[in-house]
C-alpha cells in the first residue's frame, strides 16, 4: 500500500473521531468558561478532557506528517491544520468536514459547489463566533474597566464584529481580548467575503443560464 493510500485511509478513519473531539472540546470549554465556580474536581476533569482532545489532534497531525514524507514542507502546505493544532479555538472547525465524510461513506450526491461554500461558511461563522465569544468573555470577565460583563455582552460583541459593524458599545480592554478581537475581525472579513462572493457568482450563473434559455435559436 503506497503512502497516498495509507494517508487517505487514515484521514477516512480519523474524520469522525476528530469531529467528535472538536464538539467535546467546545462543550467542555464552554462549561469551563460559563461555570467558573464548579468544584475543583470537575474543573480538573474538564482540563483533562481538553488536554485529551488536544492530544488526539496532535497524534493525527504527527501521523499525517509522517505519512506525507514531506518533512518541514508539510507545515507550509498544511497551514490550516498547523494553526488548528496551535490555536485551540479553531478546533471546532473540524466539524465542518463531517458532511463530506458522511456523503463519501454513503455515496450520496453532494450539494452544489455554491451551496457547499455558503453552508460551510455559515457553519464556520457560528462555530467561530461561539468559541470567540467564550474566549473573549474568559479574558474580559472581571477586568478593570471592562464593558463585557456578561456572556450575552460577549455574544453581542461577537455578532457585531463578525458582521463588520462594530458599534463600539462593548469592546475588549485586555491585551489578550484585543488580540482575539483582531483574529475575529480577520475571520469575519474572510467569511463574509466568501459568502457574498459565492452568492454573487451563483446569481451571475443563474441569470446567464436564464438569458441563454430565453435567447431564440440561431442568435
Amino acid at each position: 500500500m503506497d503512502d497516498d493510500s495509507r494517508r487517505a485511509r487514515w484521514d477516512e478513519h480519523m474524520d469522525m473521531p476528530l469531529a467528535v473531539a472538536s464538539m467535546v472540546f467546545l462543550a467542555v470549554y464552554a462549561i469551563r468558561v460559563l461555570a467558573p465556580r464548579l468544584p475543583e474536581i470537575w474543573r480538573t476533569l474538564d482540563l483533562a478532557v481538553l488536554l485529551a482532545a488536544w492530544a488526539l489532534f496532535a497524534v493525527d497531525y504527527a501521523v499525517r506528517w509522517w505519512l506525507s514524507g514531506q518533512g518541514l514542507r508539510f507545515v507550509r502546505t498544511h497551514l490550516l491544520d498547523t494553526v488548528v493544532l496551535v490555536l485551540p479555538l479553531l478546533r471546532p472547525l473540524r466539524v465542518v468536514r463531517v458532511y463530506e465524510t458522511v456523503q463519501r461513506r454513503h455515496g450520496k450526491p453532494r450539494l452544489a459547489l455554491h451551496a457547499r461554500v455558503m453552508a460551510y461558511a455559515g457553519l464556520s461563522t457560528l462555530l467561530l463566533g461561539f468559541t470567540g465569544a467564550l474566549a473573549v468573555f474568559q479574558q474580559e470577565r472581571g477586568a478593570p474597566g471592562a464593558t463585557m460583563r456578561t456572556f450575552g455582552d460577549a455574544v453581542w460583541w461577537t455578532c457585531s464584529t463578525l458582521a463588520t459593524v462594530g458599534y463600539g458599545d462593548v469592546v475588549p480592554v485586555t491585551p489578550m481580548g484585543r488580540l482575539i478581537a483582531v483574529g475575529m475581525m480577520a475571520m469575519g472579513l474572510a467569511l463574509l467575503g466568501a459568502v457574498t462572493g459565492t452568492f454573487a457568482s451563483w446569481l451571475l450563473q443563474t441569470f446567464s443560464r436564464e438569458d441563454d434559455d430565453e435567447r431564440p435559436p440561431g442568435d
